[in-house]
């Protein structure tokens, strides 16, 4: 039966892996970063190009970045779906005389992580290791922020040796039951 790798080795491991996975997207034509709403994209090209000789095509699943009359720099279906409407691209100078080509999407689905931009990609990351950016309160929708305030109260509740809202309910529960039945007898009583 094989071991479990050693935490040293397992450190070791992913570091190696991250450095291949930082060499293989540095091989890209392009640079791209995301968080888990959307996804950056910028496309080096030549300092004298202009908006009219850059070819974006931008659908809910499918992009293409190229230069008119040449091979494309992204051309594929995308990882996940898009909201068309909400992205964008752009031509920008950038520092050293070059442009870039800078393309924002819109993420359809807001709960996932994308291991490439395009499925046809030649490198893609691994998304169990990427680290979401800390996110607050007011950007969860209400029932999802509601579910997690309960969540830490309780977490709060156990830390300090007192009861959860849910064993809280039930301690009120047989409270008002025993308040309406004087004559019952709960002195052995279990709640679990």
């Amino acid at each position: 039966m094989p071991s479990s790798p050693t935490p040293s080795e397992r450190e070791r491991s992913d570091a190696e892996a991250k450095a291949r996975e930082k060499e293989e997207q540095a091989k890209l034509p392009y640079k791209w970063t995301q968080t888990i709403k959307d996804l950056d994209i910028a496309v080096p090209v030549a300092g004298n190009l202009r908006g009219k000789d850059i070819e974006v095509v931008m659908t809910k699943t499918k992009l293409k970045v190229a230069i008119k009359g040449q091979e494309p720099f992204i051309d594929g279906d995308l990882t996940h779906a898009i909201k068309v409407d909400e992205s964008a691209w752009t031509l920008e100078t950038v520092s050293g005389g070059g442009k870039e080509v800078s393309i924002h999407l819109d993420k359809s689905n807001k709960m996932e992580w994308w291991n490439a931009v395009v499925t046809n990609a030649e490198y893609k990351i691994d998304t169990s290791k990427v680290v979401p950016e800390n996110s607050k309160l007011g950007d969860l929708d209400g029932e999802t922020r509601g579910m997690v305030e309960k969540m830490m109260y309780d977490q709060r509740q156990k830390e300090m040796g007192k009861p959860t809202s849910e064993e809280q309910g039930k301690m009120d529960m047989l409270k008002k039951f025993q308040a309406q039945h004087p004559e019952m007898d709960f002195s052995n009583a279990k709640i679990s």
